[in-house]
Protein backbone atom coordinates (compact mmCIF):
# COMPACT_ATOMS: atom_id res chain seq x y z
CA UNK A 1 0.00 0.00 0.00
CA UNK A 2 0.78 3.44 -0.67
CA UNK A 3 -0.04 6.52 1.37
CA UNK A 4 1.07 10.49 0.45
CA UNK A 5 1.30 13.00 3.30
CA UNK A 6 2.28 16.28 3.86
CA UNK A 7 4.53 16.76 6.49
CA UNK A 8 4.90 20.54 8.04
CA UNK A 9 7.50 20.47 10.85
CA UNK A 10 7.96 22.37 14.07
CA UNK A 11 11.14 24.29 14.38
CA UNK A 12 12.85 22.22 17.31
CA UNK A 13 12.22 19.29 14.77
CA UNK A 14 13.80 20.19 11.72
CA UNK A 15 17.24 18.64 12.45
CA UNK A 16 15.90 15.51 13.66
CA UNK A 17 15.41 12.07 12.37
CA UNK A 18 11.96 11.56 13.09
CA UNK A 19 11.36 10.14 9.01
CA UNK A 20 14.57 7.55 9.63
CA UNK A 21 13.10 6.76 12.95
CA UNK A 22 9.71 6.05 11.92
CA UNK A 23 10.37 4.34 8.60
CA UNK A 24 13.01 2.32 10.94
CA UNK A 25 10.64 1.52 13.47
CA UNK A 26 7.17 0.63 11.83
CA UNK A 27 9.04 -1.17 8.62
CA UNK A 28 7.68 2.06 6.02
CA UNK A 29 9.81 3.17 2.81
CA UNK A 30 9.69 6.71 2.58
CA UNK A 31 9.92 8.45 -0.78
CA UNK A 32 10.77 12.26 -0.71
CA UNK A 33 8.39 13.79 -3.46
CA UNK A 34 9.48 16.91 -2.37
CA UNK A 35 10.68 19.05 0.57
CA UNK A 36 11.52 22.66 1.27
CA UNK A 37 13.71 23.29 4.48
CA UNK A 38 14.58 26.54 6.45
CA UNK A 39 15.67 27.75 9.36
CA UNK A 40 11.98 28.09 11.05
CA UNK A 41 9.96 26.02 9.18
CA UNK A 42 10.20 22.24 7.06
CA UNK A 43 7.39 20.92 4.75
CA UNK A 44 7.65 17.85 3.24
CA UNK A 45 5.75 15.82 0.68
CA UNK A 46 6.51 11.95 1.50
CA UNK A 47 4.99 8.62 -0.39
CA UNK A 48 5.19 6.02 2.54
CA UNK A 49 5.03 2.52 1.09
CA UNK A 50 4.15 -0.66 3.49
CA UNK A 51 1.65 -2.59 5.00
CA UNK A 52 -1.36 -0.43 5.79
CA UNK A 53 -1.44 -0.90 9.82
CA UNK A 54 2.08 -0.11 9.64
CA UNK A 55 1.49 3.22 7.77
CA UNK A 56 -0.96 4.29 10.12
CA UNK A 57 1.22 3.45 12.83
CA UNK A 58 3.74 5.65 11.42
CA UNK A 59 1.79 8.49 11.06
CA UNK A 60 0.35 8.55 14.33
CA UNK A 61 3.91 8.28 15.16
CA UNK A 62 4.68 11.48 13.26
CA UNK A 63 2.06 13.13 14.93
CA UNK A 64 3.21 12.17 18.03
CA UNK A 65 6.46 13.62 17.85
CA UNK A 66 4.70 17.01 17.06
CA UNK A 67 4.33 17.48 13.12
CA UNK A 68 1.43 18.49 11.43
CA UNK A 69 0.52 14.95 9.08
CA UNK A 70 -2.21 15.75 6.49
CA UNK A 71 -3.11 13.10 3.49
CA UNK A 72 -2.27 14.43 0.10
CA UNK A 73 -4.97 13.09 -3.32
CA UNK A 74 -3.72 12.68 -6.58
CA UNK A 75 -0.77 13.33 -8.24
CA UNK A 76 1.99 16.21 -7.51
CA UNK A 77 3.30 18.32 -9.59
CA UNK A 78 6.77 18.36 -10.18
Amino acid sequence: MKKRVKLTFPQQLIREPVIFMMAKKYDIMPNIRRARVTETVGEMILELEGENENIEKGIEFLRQQGINVELVEGDIVE
